[in-house]
């Protein structure tokens, strides 16, 4: 019975921050997902909706606070036989060879040591490797360095294989032909892996070879979308059908961007300061209305569109819409983003225009920098430490979310030179005091 399960179950898996007490932020909410004998499964969602968390649950690397874990009908409770998982940054032992690198588990493993060398030598070879087997990392490229955890995981001969971004710290080039070399292994059956789940950032990638791909919407991360795929292999970027399913993607992605205010991570807190805050800089944002301003668009664009105009990957054009959406600069809606009239003509401003007109929609649209705000000028020399600020952002958040959400304010505020920051004291201030 157990041979015939499918290769992974999970059944309302969550995942909270810290405690599993009632009210601890919430990350995971109640994930179900089948992975099918076969099938290669992409998951997609907004930066920070849990598609790294969930993959590592599945591998067994972190338990989930509740809900069940299967793989082929028994429980998940740490790594297991079967399963193997390559990470975005290589993750290599720096003072091993690339033989050692890709022995290293199965050593853990028990396995004898002639066994050990012949089956990291054949694996080596197989994801294209030969001649480079005494070397160590810091003499191997990007690409090669990943070859070298791909091969790492190919070696235990997986059942089932999870990839978390595995080509993202890699150039285009580099990335696709190792992206080819793997899925050739795949349908010429080289490898005995039945099952493959994979993070990714790049919708392209995920249309282009998976079966199905699932949709997370965020905060916290549950299920938004499951899309099959029946294209054809290989398949046409640039057929109709191909984009087709690229804009229903999108249209999944940005279905929360429009709710204003995004909510904090723990459904229960109370509407103030601890509203996500999306990692926008502030000069891609004032660029990207300059774009969206001028031709061709001309004041509104498809998300799909401005992608390919601008180069950006899908976690680089969602923070963006996320943060033109809630400074009030932009309305997002289906698969398209509108400027408001306060953007409109924006390029033509000064600096020192732009920078009040941001300032303004800061102090609006921001509680928490309008709180920094009014604490600084309430005060006697106009100056305030940040664990202040991070006391009550923790409230509501985790730590690093807390962080993160601050360091967002810190740099957008800078800019439209609301208040001043002290990295080296962590003291805020107004500079100049304002009365």
């Amino acid at each position: 019975m157990i041979a015939k399960a499918e290769p992974m179950v999970l059944k309302k898996v969550t995942k909270t921050y810290g405690s599993d007490a009632a009210g601890a932020p919430v990350i995971l909410g109640g994930i179900d997902l089948t992975v099918a004998d076969g099938e290669i499964i992409a998951i997609l969602g907004q930066s920070g909706c849990g598609k790294s968390t969930l993959l590592r649950i599945i591998a067994g690397l972190i338990p989930a606070s509740s809900g069940d874990v299967l793989y082929r009908g028994q429980l998940v409770t740490g790594p297991m036989p079967g399963i193997a998982m390559v990470f975005q940054s290589f993750a290599l032992f720096p003072w091993m060879t690339v033989i050692e690198n890709v022995a290293f588990g199965l050593e853990a493993g028990g396995v004898a040591a002639a066994e050990r060398r012949e089956r990291s030598l054949k694996a080596i070879a197989l994801i294209g490797l030969d001649g480079y087997e005494n070397a160590y990392p810091k003499e191997l490229s990007g690409g090669m360095r990943q070859r070298v955890g791909f091969a790492r995981a190919l070696v235990v001969n997986p059942d089932l294989l999870l990839l978390d971004e595995p080509f993202s710290a890699l150039d285009v080039l580099t990335a696709e032909t190792l992206r080819g070399d793997l899925m050739n292994l795949w349908t010429e059956k080289k490898i005995p892996t039945r099952g493959i789940v994979f993070v990714s950032h790049n919708i392209g990638e995920a249309v282009e070879v998976s079966d199905r791909i699932i949709v997370l919407a965020p905060r916290p991360g549950r299920l938004r979308a499951d899309i099959r795929i029946k294209l054809p292999h290989p398949r046409n970027p640039d057929s109709a059908a191909f984009k087709a399913i690229i804009a229903d993607i999108y249209r999944q992605l940005a279905a929360d961007i429009g709710r204003a205010p995004p909510a904090t991570l723990r459904p229960d807190a109370p509407t103030g300061v601890a509203y996500y805050l999306p990692a926008a800089g502030v000069q891609p944002l004032l660029g990207l209305i300059d774009v969206i301003d001028d031709a061709p668009f001309n004041g509104s664009a498809e998300f799909a569109g401005l992608a390919e105009h601008e180069g950006l990957e899908m976690d680089q054009l969602l923070v963006l819409m996320q943060g033109l959406h809630l400074l009030g600069f932009a309305d997002v809606s289906d698969t398209s983003v509108t400027l408001k009239d306060a953007a409109r003509g924006f390029h033509e401003a000064d600096v020192q225009e732009r920078k009040r007109i941001f300032g303004k929609h800061l102090l609006q649209h921001v509680p928490l920098i309008r709180r920094i705000h009014k604490i600084l000028t309430e005060q006697v020399d106009h100056k305030a430490r940040e664990n202040r600020i991070l006391t009550e952002l923790e409230e509501h958040v985790s730590e690093e979310d807390a962080q993160a959400i601050l360091n967002t304010a810190i740099n957008w505020a800078r800019y439209a030179e609301l208040f001043s920051y002290d990295y080296n004291s962590g003291i805020f201030s107004l500079d100049p005091p304002e009365a």
